[in-house]
C-alpha cells in the first residue's frame, strides 16, 4: 500500500502524489489518472504497478477531488491547466522518484493520462518510455512525431474519445518519421480496464481480457524499456 507524499514541481511549488514504493533503486513510473482522479480503484492500479517491481508515484492533479459520474468528471478535466500538468506535475514526479535512485522512469496513464503521458514526451525529456491506455492529444496540441522513447498504446475499436481514425492518424505520424510504436487495438469500448460503474467512477464499460491483455503488455513493456 502507497501513501500520500508531496514533490516539488520544477517552478519551486508543491505538488500532492500517492506513492507506491516497490524497493530502493527500482525503476520509476509516473501513473497518470484518469478523469475521475486519484480515487481509491486508481490507487490500487499504482499499487498494482508497484507490485511488479517499480516505485509508482501518481501527481494528484485535482489536488484531492474525485468524481463519481461523468459531468463531475468532464468538470474536473476542463477545469485542469494540461501544459501545466504536463510540464510541472508530470515532470515534478519524474524528478521524485530519480532522486529516489530510479535511473529510468516510464510515464503511463489512462484516458485523459494517457493523453498528458503522450504530451510529457512530446514537450519534454523526463521520461524513457511512456504507455498510454484509450488516450490521446488533441491534433492541435503537438506533433506525435517528435517522441523520441519507445511508445506503447492500448486502444478501444469501440471508442468515440480516441476513436480508431484519430489512433490511426498517430500511428501513421509515427511511422512516416521513422518509428515504431506498439499499437494494440482490443474489442472492447473506451475505459475497459476501470471496473466502475455508471455513477462509481465508470462508464460500464470494463472488459477482463482486454484488460488483462493490456496490462501483462504494459509490464513486460516497462521491464524491457527501463531495467537493464
Amino acid at each position: 500500500m502507497g501513501s500520500m507524499v508531496e514533490f516539488t514541481r520544477p517552478d519551486g511549488q508543491n505538488a500532492p502524489g500517492y506513492y507506491a514504493e516497490a524497493a530502493a533503486n527500482a525503476p520509476g513510473i509516473v501513473l497518470i489518472e484518469e478523469w475521475w482522479g486519484v480515487d481509491e480503484r486508481f490507487k490500487a492500479t499504482a499499487d498494482r504497478l508497484a507490485s511488479h517491481n517499480f516505485n509508482v508515484l501518481v501527481p494528484d492533479l485535482f489536488r484531492g477531488r474525485t468524481a463519481a459520474v461523468g459531468n463531475e468528471a468532464n468538470h474536473l478535466m476542463e477545469g485542469l491547466d494540461f501544459g501545466d500538468a504536463a510540464t510541472q506535475d508530470v515532470v515534478g514526479a519524474s524528478r521524485y522518484l530519480r532522486e529516489r535512485g530510479a535511473r529510468r522512469v516510464g510515464v503511463m496513464g489512462f484516458c485523459m493520462g494517457g493523453a498528458l503521458a503522450m504530451l510529457s514526451v512530446m514537450h519534454g525529456n523526463s521520461f524513457d518510455a511512456v504507455s498510454t491506455w484509450y488516450g490521446a492529444p488533441p491534433p492541435e496540441t503537438g506533433d506525435p512525431a517528435k517522441i523520441s522513447v519507445p511508445i506503447q498504446g492500448h486502444w478501444a475499436r469501440q471508442d468515440t474519445f480516441a476513436t480508431p481514425q484519430t489512433v490511426a492518424e498517430i500511428e501513421r505520424k509515427l511511422k512516416a518519421a521513422e518509428k515504431q510504436p506498439e499499437f494494440y487495438s482490443y474489442d472492447a469500448e473506451h475505459g475497459f480496464y476501470n471496473t466502475g460503474e455508471p455513477g462509481d467512477a465508470g462508464l460500464g464499460h470494463y472488459d477482463r481480457e482486454a484488460a488483462e491483455a493490456a496490462w501483462r503488455r504494459t509490464v513486460e513493456f516497462f521491464d524491457r524499456t527501463l531495467r537493464d
